[in-house]
């Protein structure tokens, strides 16, 4: 299992410019595989915080957890994408999703009904303008101007140009949790990305949907990026109840409610790795032989006074970086 964690802040008040470069700078130092960045209302934009994270790192990849589809149309999204791409060098792991139906219909004015359309056809933009840029970079397009990026869609027809000087291809990672989403996923995307699935809804749900999603495309099986609350701390009962302090209010969210029931998990503290070192690697253990191929942590310090929260999330990004290592 690949370790990797989120180099910005997804809790309120988020991160700023200068913490989101000294995490990143710090993962990629110390041998972390993936740095993850959210999109959420009160933190930086994920595609320009992974553009700017690129410019201080060398080798980690960089990915975003997620951007929602609604912010964009997936012609500006790539776009955007590509250019992130060409900052990082190639490093972008472009991580998407439909959200909610109250972020679509609430924040963005969208509808969210035949959700699965949406995202089906997003990602058949998303791949008509890798293909163009594959053909620019290949000399097939129209010189100067890029490749041609052709799509006859219901929602999102698109006849125009692209060609981002010095970006590759970027792949697609889905936030796939349902069933026709993780249909989708094996069949097109390069990985899924979970939150609040514990090793159960991963090995019974997860793994075997995506799995025979992708065998039937004649694909290989994409990466499981398991998102997971990640804190050591002396006492196991300890981190469980800051774990539900800090992410029980989760269980409220309709799509995490599901992903909750379908491991067997009555509390988002249940699927957190928290407790001692030894206790911490176990879990994580545990995650990677259900099939999770990529640790994205989302660290949090435990204890009853910043000083002690502080020495614990850094016992975290400790053991973080012996298991990368």
């Amino acid at each position: 299992m690949r370790i990797g964690l989120f180099i910005a802040e997804t809790s309120p008040p988020g991160s700023d410019l200068e913490d989101l470069l000294e995490r990143a700078r710090w993962a990629d130092e110390h041998g972390l595989h993936t740095g993850w960045v959210p999109h959420v209302p009160w933190s930086l934009d994920a595609l320009t915080a992974v553009a700017l994270a690129g410019q201080v790192t060398e080798r980690i990849e960089l990915g975003t957890a997620v951007v929602p589809t609604w912010s964009h149309h997936p012609y500006g999204m790539a776009q955007h994408a590509l250019t992130a791409q060409a900052a990082t060098g190639g490093r972008l792991l472009l991580g998407i999703g439909p959200s909610h139906q109250s972020v679509a219909e609430g924040w963005y004015g969208a509808d969210y009904s035949g959700v699965i359309h949406h995202v089906r056809e997003y990602v058949e933009v998303l791949e008509a303008v890798d293909q163009a840029q594959a053909d620019a970079l290949a000399g097939r397009g129209l010189g100067a101007m890029g490749g041609r990026v052709h799509h006859e869609g219901e929602r999102y027809p698109v006849e125009s140009l692209l060609g981002v000087p010095g970006a590759e291809p970027v792949p697609i990672y889905l936030a796939a949790l349902a069933p026709l989403m993780l249909k989708l996923a094996g069949e097109r995307a390069a990985g899924t990305i979970t939150w609040m699935c514990d090793e159960r809804a991963i090995e019974t749900h997860v793994v075997p949907r995506l799995t025979a999603a992708a065998q039937a495309a004649g694909r290989a099986v994409p990466r499981v990026i398991g998102g997971l609350p990640v804190g050591v701390c002396d006492s196991k009962e300890e981190g469980l109840a800051a774990a539900e302090a800090r992410y029980g209010g989760y269980r409220d969210i309709p799509t995490y409610a599901r992903a909750l029931a379908r491991g067997g998990s009555e509390s988002p503290a249940e699927v957190a790795a928290v407790g001692t070192e030894r206790d911490v690697a176990a879990r994580l253990a545990s995650y990677a032989s259900a099939g999770v191929t990529d640790l994205a942590a989302m660290t949090f310090g435990i204890g009853p006074d910043p000083e002690t929260r502080a020495r614990n999330h850094d016992r975290t990004l400790t053991l973080l970086a012996d298991l990368a290592g």
